[in-house]
């Protein structure tokens, strides 16, 4: 009971910090905040909020990250890698509309775009997650590292992506509701992890039938 007791009161500690920071970095901009003023504003030591976050960059890029790499390594027996990353978004897509902050998600996404330290992080964290993912994928069908095959499909699923990560912001963004845009992310998961497995022509096929 103490055990967990603690580590509900280190991930409130561990939230309040990270809300602090994104708070100064909407108000002041990304570039005019320093580690020391996040950390009195939070009520915590320098020392601990460096427990949490290694940097002030792990601060502002909270949550952006996407394991897609232990996604497909952790896959269940007999479950295919883009199964596996299907099943994850599409139940990512379903509570989405339950549990994102959407002020708070708009918010990271304004403060990364206006900072072009952050864009640039946020390019280089994509590119180590796609070369991990490409070999997770090369090792999951027996390939030899540095398969280009798995590094072709890597950058695919990640474009897929941020494809749909896009969209759903922008969506937001525009004014729609949670609720709509949970909607039609699901919708949109399902047809791009179509196109991954099935291709452009098998789509363009189908919707050539409906049209017909």
């Amino acid at each position: 009971m103490m055990a967990g007791l603690r580590e509900r009161k280190k991930e409130q500690t561990r939230r309040r910090i990270a809300e602090t920071a994104l708070r100064l970095f909407a108000e002041r901009g990304y570039d005019a905040v320093t580690v020391n003023e996040i950390a009195e504003a939070a009520g915590v030591a320098k020392v601990t909020l460096f427990a949490y976050f290694p940097s002030k960059e792990c601060l502002a890029l909270d949550g952006v990250a996407e394991d897609t790499a232990a996604i497909v390594a952790g896959r269940a027996p007999g479950a295919s890698p883009l199964g596996a990353l299907r099943e994850h978004y599409r139940s990512m897509a379903a509570r989405g509309a339950r549990e994102v902050d959407v002020e708070g998600l708009l918010t990271r996404v304004r403060v990364i775009a206006a900072a072009p330290a952050l864009l640039a992080a946020v390019q280089q964290t994509h590119a180590g997650e796609r070369h991990a993912l490409a070999a997770a994928l090369a090792e999951a069908v027996g390939a030899p590292a540095g398969d280009l095959t798995a590094q072709l499909m890597a950058a695919q699923i990640t474009a897929a992506i941020t494809t749909l990560q896009e969209t759903f912001f922008h969506r937001l963004s525009s004014g729609g509701s949670l609720e709509e845009a949970g909607r039609l992310l699901a919708d949109d998961v399902e047809t791009a992890f179509d196109l991954l497995e099935n291709g452009f022509s098998s789509i363009k096929g189908e919707n050539s039938e409906k049209r017909d």
